[in-house]
């Protein structure tokens, strides 16, 4: 590729800064925030790819895609330019960033005492490179010893990025090592660096296949460097501050949009298997799991139908119901629905060759084409070939929305489970539609996943719109939050994928994918034995999306019985989880309205400690719970590292409380997952439930952590009837409380808020064993205090 080198002065605008480079090509830098500015660079004056998918600062972007000259939803804020012979500088109240001669950028921040501070910069030597006879771009910038590297969505091994290489390319990654494997599902070029003083967010608005070095490279020629690269497309990046990693999630989720606020029964355990759905009595298998449920007293809210329902002699052929398999849709989810439970349908955007429509697709022109012959371009898939669907094309979604519709949804089924769709298509050259302006594949494979989840969630919303929809997306890109909840994939059993799924879940928390989780129990590999499985279910409980599917290679199926001998322990572990549920839902509303990360990681919230940066198994699920799952074979104590606070932690299960900053030994017997509770902190609790299923749950409880000592804390509950946009006309309860702690006293002050009064009328209100203080609710003592 070519180095970029010199650049003169063009023009200036209202919002942005245009430069020549080496006469052919403009830098455009954008001030677009205080502390968020944008970097783009048109080659030849022109963009490979004129809009994007994953910029929707405020609302959703168009079908089409939101223009890259679109400046809506930023604040535009003021900013000063300086000029000098070999340097121009451009400065807003709280970043700077000097473009040097030859070309390569200098970013500056300013300090909490009003001091500019250097933040990061290019490479001096050789910054921009373009290939100058085909698509390839690539950009350095230098790295600095004190730098922590994370994000980078779904990626296997540790939570730290540093001194590795990664490579964005979305495949169907079956059976992945989750200490190794890379590439895996999801593209999202997006970085956090963090230093003690500052964090500083990085991401590549560019969807072709791009590779990530944060390290592991070297050049005698060059100071240390980072460096990415992709295949096509531009070099147009966004690059923000913060002063911590939260404030960089955030913001990144600002950037990219929020995310979907789902149905409460989402939350709920998700029952699955390959195996039902490709026996020869699917309905049989599918209807005696509701059977199993109630023997076993498993809670459960949804199943999800794997594409066995599809099969054609083993194959899969998406909206082909086998009715010699399944022979009434109707019947058996009426008898999922009358049972309490909810069905989602897996489906996939590629048709194989002789799929019975496929034909009639053709000639109709919805698919991705070869870019030789014009014909649907055909790619392995499944075992066989197959084509694939082009979502830029508003004929295939309204294809789509039709089979959707008429398929799945008028058959019963209420959510879409949009999957195998990484879009294996490698031929770079091949032409998608591009709703009208004919684009090359090579940069946009990643929208197409996140068009087709956009298009089956439409379908939903038209179907039944006064629900709020429930999707499930294995691939995507940034933005890919708006609109569904997603997982790790095809995982494989064994104690190492326990573990590093976990690093996996909370890398794709900080990459603003709040709503994850992951197979539990292993979907390859033979089945876990029953230690392992029970391990496994007790992490997965504290994940916002909790699934037991498996695909085991001797041929045997995870379900929550299958071992009789550690039902018991299995059963609890989901019990547990439907008691916290009120506080998993406010998780799911505080992520949706405030951009508020579910899965946290120790640091998150304890940047001041460093030890909380070590690489471990620990996660918080919101800012109060910390879970220590248990993720070695034959383990019965656990050490956890109990982060620096001036508050301390409670023991979530006896009370017991102690201080932050250390580090403790805790019992973990195999029926029992370890989990503290960070003092200053309450807990909404519900009474044992079989399914989320609001007008039957009639108890509430506020389980108090209070402070040790003198102090006040704060915190809310949200509530509504679960599924529709009520919330959005004050039909929810915001119950907001604050706890006031003294010597003799806790007083807790509840304020509600909304016109939604939920099912349970009275709140209990607990206090640890041992906790002598006197109990006031709104000044008043009692224990229990009557919503009206």
């Amino acid at each position: 590729m070519k180095t970029l080198k010199h650049w003169t002065f063009e023009k200036q605008s209202a919002h942005h800064v245009e430069l020549t480079v080496d006469g052919q090509h403009q830098l455009c830098l954008y001030m677009l925030e205080e502390n968020l500015f944008r970097v783009l660079l048109k080659r030849q004056g022109q963009l490979a790819l004129d809009k994007t998918w994953s910029i929707a600062p405020g609302q959703d972007v168009p079908w089409e895609g939101r223009s890259r000259e679109d400046l809506s939803g930023f604040s535009l804020p003021s900013w000063t330019l300086e000029k000098k012979e070999d340097s121009l500088t451009i400065s807003t109240s709280q970043l700077r960033v000097t473009v040097h001669q030859p070309l390569w950028l200098e970013w500056h921040y300013k300090n909490d005492a009003g001091e500019w501070q250097y933040l990061t910069g290019d490479r001096p030597t050789s910054a921009y490179l373009v290939n100058a006879h085909g698509d390839g771009v690539a950009h350095y910038l230098k790295r600095q010893k004190n730098e922590r590297f994370y994000g980078l969505g779904e990626k296997a091994g540790d939570l730290q990025r540093t001194g590795k290489r990664y490579e964005m390319r979305n495949l169907d990654a079956m059976g992945y090592n989750a200490v190794s494997t890379d590439p895996l599902y999801k593209h999202i070029p997006f970085t956090i660096t963090r230093r003690d003083d500052v964090s500083v967010g990085l991401f590549y608005d560019n969807l072709s296949s791009c590779w990530l070095d944060l390290g592991n490279e070297l050049d005698n020629y060059h100071t240390a460097y980072r460096r990415w690269q992709a295949e096509a497309g531009d070099i147009d990046y966004y690059l923000f501050t913060g002063k911590r990693v939260l404030d960089i999630t955030k913001s990144f989720v600002h950037l990219t949009g929020k995310t979907l606020f789902g149905p409460k029964w989402s939350l709920g355990y998700s029952g699955s298997t390959m195996h039902y759905t490709d026996a020869p009595d699917a309905q049989n298998q599918l209807m005696n799991f509701i059977r199993l449920c109630d023997e076993h007293a498993i809670p459960c809210d949804s199943f999800q139908l794997s594409s066995g329902y599809t099969s054609i002699n083993g194959k899969r052929y998406v909206f082909n119901w086998n009715y010699d398999k399944v022979p009434q849709p109707k019947v058996m989810s009426k008898a999922f629905h009358d049972a309490g439970l909810k069905l989602a349908a897996n489906i996939k955007p590629c048709l194989l060759q002789d799929h019975p429509r496929y034909n009639e697709v053709a000639d109709k022109g919805l698919f991705v084409r070869d870019s030789e012959t014009n014909a649907p371009e055909r790619s392995v898939f499944w075992d066989d070939e197959g084509s694939h669907l082009d979502f830029t094309n508003p004929a295939t979604v309204a294809w789509w929305q039709e089979g959707v519709t008429t398929q799945l949804l008028e058959m019963g089924i209420d959510s879409t489970w949009n999957d195998n769709n990484e879009y294996e298509v490698w031929d770079g050259e091949a032409r998608c539609f591009g709703f009208g302006k004919e684009i090359a594949i090579k940069h946009v494979r990643p929208v197409m996943p996140l068009l087709m989840m956009r298009a089956s969630m439409e379908a939903q919303q038209r179907f039944a719109p006064e629900k709020r929809p429930y999707l499930i997306s294995r691939s995507g890109c940034a933005g890919m939050q708006r609109y569904v909840q997603t997982w790790s994939g095809d995982n494989r059993t064994n104690w190492d994928t326990l573990r590093y799924n976990t690093r996996m879940g909370v890398g794709m928390s900080l990459s603003g994918l709040f709503n994850v989780g992951h197979d539990v129990g292993g979907f390859s590999g033979d089945k876990p034995d029953a230690e392992l499985f029970v391990r496994w279910v007790q992490n997965g409980v504290m994940h916002p999306r909790f699934t037991i599917h498996s695909w085991n290679d001797d041929h045997t199926v995870n379900e929550p019985w299958m071992y009789p001998a550690i039902t018991p322990c299995i059963r609890e572990a989901i019990e547990l989880r439907y008691r916290l549920m009120p506080y998993l839902y406010t998780l799911l509303w505080q992520a949706h309205a405030d951009d508020e990360p579910m899965l946290r990681p120790t640091f998150l919230d304890h940047e001041h400690d460093e030890q909380t940066f070590a690489e471990c198994d620990d996660f918080l699920l919101g800012r109060d719970l910390l879970v220590a799952s248990v993720v070695e074979q034959g383990q019965r104590q656990r050490p956890v590292w109990l982060p620096a606070n001036e508050t301390g932690w409670y023991d979530f299960y006896t009370g017991e409380w102690f201080s932050g900053g250390q580090w403790i030994t805790v019992d973990a017997p195999l029926e029992k997952l370890p989990m503290l509770v960070r003092a200053g902190a309450a807990l909404p609790l519900s009474d044992r439930i079989k399914h989320v299923k609001p007008q039957d749950d009639t108890h509430r409880e506020l389980k108090l952590f209070p402070l040790k000592g003198v102090g006040i804390d704060s915190g809310m509950l949200f509530e509504d009837d679960g599924e529709t946009w009520g919330y959005k006309d004050g039909k929810a309860l915001w119950l907001e409380w604050e706890m006031e702690c003294t010597g003799n006293t806790i007083n807790l002050k509840l304020n509600p808020r909304g016109d939604f009064r939920p099912a349970w009328k009275a709140l209990q209100v607990t206090l640890p064993a041992g906790e002598k203080r006197q109990l006031l609710i709104n000044g008043e003592a009692a224990s229990e205090w009557l919503l009206k």
